[in-house]
């Protein structure tokens, strides 16, 4: 963690405020699910933020629970193969960080069921209440505008909560989120991305700036609670 111990002395009468800062920056880590890629897409994003927020980052994905057939049959193996250098996370992996930020697509307006398994293994955790504390986000991507933009993130907060973890969202300073004047995504509550049905659709502009946003100010708000 980034730690900051201060220290007070007095010289001539004035009190001077000495700060020794660890060289160890908050870690985050990006953790996704993503069928056709866009995800993908976005948690780069959020990881370049995050980084500019002054966190080390990594960018891992879950398991998928899919047979190759079955992907295969959906048009998503090209996409599966383009993220095989991303490294698989397992449950222990989310210890090692101050800041965990989740990015799964959308399923009937939850989380995809791949997201939902890997959640659902962190029983131990929760048990040693190992997450307690740590800052966590959510985006998401859907098929179009109100394929469950907001209820996926949302929906997604309560396991989180169980979990312990401390929710952050995605702040009208990002000012970008209030503009009408094209079809993107984005909510208060996480930054998203809209795939269109066939999944031909590639992140918005404003999803992207989003999503860094979010990693940015997700990394910033985990160090102000480290220190």
């Amino acid at each position: 963690m980034c730690i900051r111990d201060r220290y007070q002395r007095r010289v001539h009468g004035e009190s001077f405020q000495l700060i020794q800062t660890n060289l160890n920056m908050v870690k985050v880590l990006v953790i996704y699910y993503s069928t056709y890629g866009h995800i993908h897409k976005m948690a780069e994003a959020v990881a370049e933020g995050a980084r500019k927020g002054g966190a080390e980052v990594d960018i891992k994905r879950v398991p998928e629970t899919l047979t190759d057939e079955i992907l295969g049959k959906m048009g998503a193996l090209d996409a599966k193969k383009a993220q095989e250098s991303v490294p698989v996370a397992t449950a222990d992996d989310l210890v090692n960080y101050d800041a965990i930020i989740f990015g799964t697509p959308t399923r009937f307006g939850l989380m995809a069921a791949q997201m939902k398994a890997f959640i659902d293994s962190l029983g131990q955790l929760w048990m040693k209440g190992a997450l307690i504390g740590k800052v966590a986000g959510v985006f998401t991507s859907t098929g179009s505008p109100h394929g469950g933009q907001e209820t996926t993130i949302i929906s997604s907060f309560i396991p989180l909560f169980h979990l312990g973890f401390v929710i952050v969202g995605l702040p009208y300073s990002f000012q970008a989120q209030t503009d009408a004047t094209s079809v993107h995504g984005c909510s208060p509550y996480g930054a998203s991305t809209i795939a269109g049905g066939k999944g031909d659709l590639q992140p918005h502009q404003i999803d992207l700036d989003g999503a860094r946003f979010q990693g940015e100010h997700i990394a910033k708000i985990a160090a102000k609670l480290a220190n």
